[in-house]
């Protein structure tokens, strides 16, 4: 059965992205329809959409969600928020994938394909690359970030176990400090009625930190994370995380429950509450969820933060494939 390319819009995929994505090798939040139609309305302004699809016969086997600007093809996407990014493509398929797809890109008016925030499994990588390679393109490929990670355990004791002695004391001790505290409180929202006031005292505890967070959360940044949230909600995706003190929420996560990850996508808290270490707490409390639940991995997203490694987190490389006609 022959195999067809198309240009798409959102609409047209939803159903079936989501089915492609249970039997992709490589799937994320951020490759869902749900993140990239939210990113697409809040940043696409002056860029061409060039979203592809492949099929085989009447079946969707994989989805190349980009870009065009000018020379330039790109993910759907932009580093700064969407910490992973990717080809989605029936697993077995990949090789007529690719095939179509570089077939289909080649007359095409561009001097790069720059592809960014590629984990190492990722397609683009894998098979991509190397088929560019191979057609006489230029390719190069470098270390952009990192992603610590971490392999969850059965038990939270376990996973104390785990850690540096001196995280584990550390971390104990923040534990029992807050345990002294009157009434304290953690819990996550998952429900998209709550959404418009979490979402805000989110926001506001986002807002109370670093100087580089205020510059970060712009009105269109704003707008695109209340999208992505209500988007992504239904699809019981998002999880909102807060610590409460004394009935007052001292310090706030958004996670992503996907598949058997959990994802920490960005916090804040409030400085008042520093002495009681309720910024790493929260997310300390994010990762026991994640255990009692039986989640096999929590993923602290791109950056090396201090924090990430201080909970246990170890370094998975992400990076950047450009390629150039020659």
């Amino acid at each position: 059965m022959g195999y067809s390319i198309e240009a798409e819009d959102f609409s047209s995929l939803e159903t079936a992205w989501e089915e492609l994505l249970l039997s992709s090798p490589t799937s994320h939040i951020f490759f869902t329809p749900q993140w990239q139609t939210a990113w697409w309305q809040a940043f696409g302004s002056g860029s061409e959409l060039l979203l592809l699809s492949v099929q085989q016969g009447a079946e969707l086997v994989g989805i190349a969600p980009l870009m065009h600007k000018g020379e330039r093809i790109s993910f759907i996407g932009s580093s700064d928020v969407c910490d992973y990014m990717d080809f989605v493509v029936r697993r077995g398929q990949e090789v007529a994938v690719f095939s179509q797809l570089m077939d289909c890109l080649e007359p095409m008016g561009w001097n790069s394909i720059d592809l960014q925030s590629l984990l190492p499994d990722s397609l683009a990588l894998s098979h991509f690359a190397p088929l560019a390679e191979r057609r006489g393109y230029r390719v190069e490929i470098t270390k952009e970030d990192v992603s610590p990670q971490l392999a969850l355990p059965s038990s939270w004791e376990e996973y104390l176990s785990q850690l540096r002695r001196k995280d584990r004391h550390e971390l104990r001790r923040k534990l029992r400090r807050l345990d002294q505290t009157k009434s304290t409180r953690f819990y996550t929202i998952a429900e998209k009625e709550r959404l418009p006031q979490d979402l805000e005292d989110f926001f506001r505890l986002f807002a109370q930190g670093k100087d580089d967070k205020k510059e970060f959360m712009t009105d269109q940044m704003s707008g695109f994370f209340k999208a992505m949230a209500n988007s992504v909600a239904p699809k019981r995706y998002l999880r909102l995380a807060f610590l409460e003190v004394e009935g007052q929420r001292v310090a706030s996560a958004i996670c992503f429950d996907c598949w058997d990850h959990f994802h920490l996508y960005n916090s804040g808290y409030d400085p008042g509450y520093a002495s009681l270490s309720v910024g790493l707490l929260c997310k300390a409390f994010c990762i026991r969820e994640a255990i009692l639940e039986g989640k096999r991995r929590f993923d602290f997203l791109r950056g090396a933060e201090p924090y990430k490694y201080d909970l246990g987190g170890q370094d998975v490389p992400i990076f950047r494939c450009v390629i150039s006609r020659g």
